[in-house]
């Protein structure tokens, strides 16, 4: 940490500027709305349920086999950005193996403090949980979300409802971002970043998947594998695609035999 508060701005921003560093992003996200679109068209879901009385409170949930658990996906975006919509096929290679699955919305920065979407999404998990019941799921949740969203789901992993958990590409530790053009919407004081970086509080028990791509910048792997360093003795291995950059990470999650979804389907 010493040595990247010593980078100068524009390195510390570059290091943690995933839409830049790879130059089909705008694509690769586009691509993947696409494929939700055609996918909620096909599917037994229903979109936009309200877990809160503001814009972003709304989840969607995807009908699966009765009594199978339920996959729940929270989209990143550094917590300031992108929409749950994007991110509808990620839930496509749960669905195949017969699970349900949920996306859950939530207020962006500045609107919110991370504070308070964190309370929103854990809040979120109990109206998908009942709602997951309802439709004749398990009350079983496997908690997944991809770079700020894995973040989310690591600090989700205590919940009641939640039997286990994944993060793709997740940022664990917050005091580097506080140090980047990323807090400037943010505004992180020093009790978020000791309080709500899973690298430094304790250690849930419960399983937890951490997947990276090897063609990620160097920082976003950093971060997954100080989290796996520290999780080494507890359940959950660190999975690791090959080619991978920050968005197609994502197939590994969205197909029916990607690696970071059979990972966690050996904990459902």
């Amino acid at each position: 940490m010493a040595e990247f508060a010593s980078w100068p701005q524009r390195k510390r921003d570059a290091a943690y500027d995933n839409t830049a560093a790879v130059a089909t992003s705008a694509r690769q996200l586009n691509a993947l709305e696409a494929a939700g679109r055609q996918l909620a068209a096909g599917a037994a879901c229903q979109l936009d349920l309200c877990h809160g009385p503001a814009e972003r409170q709304r989840f969607d949930f995807f009908v699966g086999r009765p009594g199978a658990p339920t996959l729940v996906f929270i989209h990143g975006g550094y917590w300031q950005m992108r929409h749950k919509n994007t991110f509808r096929a990620v839930v496509a290679g749960a669905l195949e193996h017969g699970l349900s699955a949920a996306l859950i919305g939530y207020t962006l920065a500045p609107q919110a403090r991370l504070t308070g979407i964190v309370r929103e999404v854990r809040d979120a998990l109990r109206h998908v949980r009942a709602h997951a019941v309802g439709q004749g799921a398990s009350d079983r949740l496997l908690v997944s979300g991809w770079s700020a969203g894995a973040h989310l789901a690591a600090l989700c992993l205590e919940e009641d409802a939640v039997a286990a958990g994944l993060g793709v590409s997740g940022i664990y530790d917050l005091a580097p971002i506080r140090l980047t053009y990323l807090d400037r919407a943010l505004g992180l004081c020093e009790d978020e970043v000791r309080g709500l970086s899973p690298l430094v509080l304790p250690l849930s028990p419960k399983p937890f998947v951490i997947v990276h791509g090897l063609a990620e910048l160097a920082e976003l792997q950093g971060q997954s594998q100080a989290f796996a360093a520290r999780r080494r003795h507890l359940p959950g291995p660190l999975v690791t695609v090959p080619g991978a950059d920050h968005f197609s990470v994502l197939q590994s999650l969205a197909q029916a035999r990607g690696a970071a979804l059979r990972a966690l389907l050996a904990f459902s």
